[in-house]
């Protein structure tokens, strides 16, 4: 597993590289939410009230935070989070 540390306007998130049979497992933890690749289900994040966005097609951190977010959660989306923009964006959003 490599984890790293993620700095998107002088604050700091951490990013995960877990590599897991097929794909690996991608994922950028901020304060108020995540980001995360298509390996993980987007339904669990909503059932449990977090604030998450997904990424798909991925298999690095930077590439994570360069692609666009495909789907979100619907705390997500009260951070100001949106299909669309990258995942560096949406970061930047749940950083406190």
């Amino acid at each position: 597993m490599k984890t790293r540390e993620v700095v998107i306007s002088g604050k700091k998130a951490v990013g995960f590289e877990i590599p897991l049979p097929g794909a690996p497992l991608v994922l950028v933890r901020a304060e108020k939410g995540f980001v995360m690749c298509g390996y993980l289900n987007p339904a669990a994040a909503e059932k449990l009230g977090v604030a998450a966005a997904v990424v798909r097609g991925v298999k690095t951190v930077d590439e994570l935070l360069a692609k666009p977010v495909a789907e979100i959660s619907p705390e997500a989306q009260k951070l100001g989070v949106t299909p669309g923009m990258t995942g560096r964006q949406a970061v930047e959003r749940f950083l406190a």
